[in-house]
């Protein structure tokens, strides 16, 4: 029972380690100097652009609890939603167990308004399938359309393997979307019962996944100089590779982790650029909504707090 309890956390530091040994070893020789240079040399317009694309991904982080919400058929105000939402994942991107450090805010938050610890439950495995799909489906294109994406990351797939895996991840969504209109009988896994929302729920959960992913990867796009840059299509499927490898890591904000795929799948920009983006994509997405989201989590603690006080009296 100890070594299960330990298991991931273990995973999670060996992981670190090993991507921050990766790291290093890939920018011998980078300076703080060069780093901060490349900082500078983002132009005002491009940092704009940046701070939009991260409005846009917590704008669509708001929708997956909506979605979820609509779902389950409850109604709960759009300003109430979006302050747990941004909450929960910007504590849940930096703690890192989104499962379960997304849960208890949200089970703190919900609970306030009705909802069952079985439909929280619920609506935190909704809200981590809508991440999913979107996913796969972006996963899913950038393999059909540009299946030499994966030869910047070595001979992990042959090009027709690439584009074989992608069309499969297609049909996998296809084949969700065809549940949602023909009604198919609900999926039992174990104690586990998933039943296929409506066609209006799908889309949506189709939609705020993948704008959710658009927008993450805008920061980082928007952040690269323009010498070497691929474009925006292959930095979105670099992300894409390097977030699925930072959450299958377990490693909190996916330290080291990130960092690593980015600089193996840009190798025609300079360390110094690639890192200089990461740093604005961190700032953005992982430091500012964590500072502001402890702000929230003490304001409404000492709400419920002074709520419960006042009812003992």
């Amino acid at each position: 029972m100890k070594l299960k309890r330990y298991f991931w956390p273990m995973v999670a530091t060996a992981t670190i380690v090993l991507s921050v040994w990766l790291l290093l070893r890939e920018l011998r020789g980078l300076s703080l100097e060069k780093v901060g240079d490349s900082l500078a040399a983002i132009p005002s317009p491009h940092w704009a652009l940046a701070a939009g694309s991260t409005l846009l991904a917590y704008a669509a982080l708001a929708g997956y609890d909506r979605v979820a919400l609509l779902h389950l058929g409850k109604r709960i105000s759009w300003w109430f939603i979006t302050i747990c939402s941004f909450t929960t994942y910007a504590l849940s991107h930096n703690i890192g167990a989104s499962v379960v450090s997304g849960g208890v805010v949200r089970y703190r938050a919900y609970s306030t308004k009705g909802l069952s610890p079985a439909e929280i439950g619920l609506l935190v495995a909704f809200c981590s399938f809508t991440f999913i799909l979107g996913t796969i489906t972006l996963i899913g294109l950038v393999l059909v359309l540009d299946p030499d994406i994966m030869l910047r990351f070595g001979d992990l797939l042959p090009i027709t393997a690439s584009r074989a895996t992608g069309v499969l991840l297609l049909l996998l969504v296809a084949l969700y979307i065809l549940g949602s209109v023909m009604r198919f009988k609900p999926l039992r896994l174990g104690p586990l019962v998933i039943d296929y929302p409506s066609l209006h729920v799908t889309l949506s959960q189709l939609a705020v996944g993948v704008c959710e992913l658009l927008g993450a990867a805008g920061i980082i796009y928007f952040a690269l100089p323009d010498a070497g840059n691929p474009g925006y299509f292959i930095v979105l499927g670099i992300f894409l590779m390097s977030f699925s490898a930072a959450l299958i890591s377990h490693v909190p904000g996916g330290l080291g982790v990130l960092e690593l795929v980015f600089v193996m799948g840009l190798p025609d920009m300079a360390d110094a650029d690639v890192i200089a983006a990461l740093l604005v994509f961190r700032l953005f997405y992982l430091i500012l909504p964590f500072i502001m989201a402890l702000v929230v989590v003490m304001l409404f603690e000492r709400s419920r707090f002074r709520s419960e006080a006042s009812e003992e009296i």
